[in-house]
């Protein structure tokens, strides 16, 4: 038997803000009232969109910048070696700065595909090629380490950039903005998606369409139809 939520209200809001932006109590009622006048429909299950994104907030109004002066990501994403060659000098780039990130917070989201940083980038680029490279882990099958992979690579950049100056209240919204559109390794990734939903590999399609790039980010895909 399926169990599904009689009433949900679904929120466009950043992840941990379930009632919108901090601080803000007007919006925050409605969002409460919305919630609320579904307990007068008679029967479930529902779900209903709430209307508005959440406000702004100060902190929020200016994006990140990074002090690494990265090159702009290739355009030619047909180009796997220029692609492969600009993630490895991002990667390297970032190197200090994400070591001070752990110093300073002594803790870290990167490890659970238990590769270096280095090692992520030359595992993912190898999917450029539209081959499955070896696994380099027995134990973990090759679909479930690649998306490890990724995420230790989102990671690895997100956590590199929130410890440089100015960055540390930098919210998801403006690191995701940051990630997809101004850099290589987004670039990689949107390239590799559309190789890996073609996969043979076990499970390697279903990692490609699902969990490597978010849906609201699916419409900046440089493949993404007109």
């Amino acid at each position: 038997m399926k169990i599904q939520l009689p009433r949900a209200l679904w929120v466009p809001f950043e992840l941990g803000r379930p009632l919108g932006a901090p601080g803000d109590a007007t919006f925050q009622t409605r969002v409460l009232r919305a919630a609320l006048q579904l307990f007068e429909v008679p029967s479930g299950p529902v779900l209903v969109d709430f209307p508005d994104y959440a406000p702004t907030t100060a902190d929020e109004s200016t994006p990140p910048a990074c002090p690494v002066n990265f090159s702009p990501p290739p355009e030619d994403v047909s180009d796997t070696d220029l692609l492969r060659a600009a993630l490895q000098r991002e990667i390297a780039q970032l190197r200090t700065w994400y070591g001070l990130a752990v110093t300073t917070r002594g803790r870290t989201t990167v490890g659970v595909s238990r590769l270096t940083p280095e090692e992520m980038g030359i595992f993912i680029g190898t999917f450029l090629d539209g081959q499955a490279p070896p696994n380099p882990r027995a134990d973990i099958p090759l679909a479930a380490l690649f998306r490890f992979a990724v995420e230790d690579l989102k990671s690895y950049y997100c956590e590199a950039l929130t410890v440089q100056p100015g960055q540390s209240a930098a919210d998801s919204t403006a690191l995701a903005d940051w990630f997809w559109r101004e850099t290589t390794a987004g670039r990689v990734l949107f390239a590799v998606q559309e190789i890996c939903k073609q996969s043979e590999v076990p499970g390697m399609h279903v990692v490609a369409a699902g969990f490597l790039i978010p849906r609201a980010r699916s419409a900046e895909s440089p493949f993404a139809k007109a």
